[in-house]
């Protein structure tokens, strides 16, 4: 996102614009009242910091994560994905109330905003928390993320996310770096059909082929992984995907 689009003024937006910035503002209200002393410059009008200051309340400042180990980083996504799961939100096809709420009659173009804004933030990784598993269970998901299970008809998580599992442009995620039950509630969300992607909905069908072992050993292994910087999406194209993905020719 250009510099210059940041300093417009918020009146060249319409009325949900006006009123998603109010809520923003309001909804940030006890953490402003927090850090007001020592930055008292924290929201600025005209700043696309100060537009998405509902985005942070939950997902940390710059996007790095929430504190309460659920909600994800943002910071850093590929912009098409950050894009594709707000669409998501907003018309049904991710189940999560106070996003679609949010989200809600915003258009497609300032989503684009929003989703550009978090894809150029760069945000040291907190080092992963010590897991609470086995040897076994981390060695089972271990060789799900890394060979897959072609018995089963599963490929490896890197075949699609790459070999550092820091995604692939434009519009796959990195999987590190995530909170464990943030994974395994996504994991789930496709299994049982709460999450939604653009048809054909390849996670959903290897969600599907997943046990419910399978999906706690893999949510306890990439939660434990430390991150290697730079941790960035490998090159659109670098990889041939093992499956058609519909997500990927999203607009």
């Amino acid at each position: 996102m250009s510099a210059s689009s940041c300093r417009h003024p918020i009146r060249r937006f319409s009325s949900w614009a006006r009123a998603f910035v109010f809520v923003a503002i309001n909804a940030t209200l006890p953490v402003l009242a927090q850090s007001a002393a020592s930055d008292a410059t924290s929201l600025q009008p005209n700043t696309m910091r100060a537009r998405v200051a509902a985005c942070t309340a939950c997902h940390g400042e710059q996007g790095k994560a929430g504190p309460d180990g659920y909600y994800p980083r943002l910071a850093g996504k590929p912009s098409e994905y950050l894009y594709h799961q707000l669409l998501n939100f907003r018309d049904g096809l991710r189940q999560y109330r106070p996003m679609t709420h949010l989200l809600a009659g915003l258009p497609d173009d300032y989503l684009r905003e929003i989703a550009a804004y978090f894809a150029d933030q760069h945000v040291p990784y907190a080092p992963p928390p010590r897991p609470a598993a086995s040897a076994d269970m981390l060695e089972h998901g271990r060789l799900l993320a890394t060979q897959g299970d072609s018995a089963r008809g599963l490929p490896a998580c890197s075949a699609c996310h790459g070999a550092a599992l820091s995604g692939l442009s434009p519009a796959i995620p990195g999987l590190l770096g995530l909170p464990r039950d943030y994974i395994g509630a996504q994991i789930g969300g496709w299994k049982n059909g709460l999450r939604r992607a653009a048809e054909p909905d390849c996670m959903a069908d290897v969600a599907k082929k997943l046990t419910p072992e399978d999906i706690g050993a893999l949510s306890a292994w990439l939660s434990s992984r430390p991150i290697v910087e730079p941790y960035e999406p490998d090159l659109a194209g670098s990889l041939d995907l093992p499956a058609e993905c519909g997500s990927q020719a999203q607009r």
